[in-house]
């Protein structure tokens, strides 16, 4: 299972969350890994291209 989490450097853009909502949700206007099972590792990876300030970090 690979690891997944967001760092300090996100912005609260949202991209995430209307990637994989069953993986990230915002909290204190950032975002937050909920459920790291809750989408395909294509999913979260593509969800963490997608972020503009590279906050998503994917472990293998």
């Amino acid at each position: 299972m690979a690891k997944v989490w967001v760092d300090d450097s996100c912005i609260g853009c949202e991209a995430c969350v209307d990637a994989v909502p069953d993986v990230f949700q915002m909290e204190d206007g950032k975002a937050k890994v909920v459920n790291p099972e809750g989408a395909s590792l294509e999913e979260i990876k593509e969800a963490a291209e997608a972020c503009p300030t590279e906050s998503i970090k994917v472990e293998e």
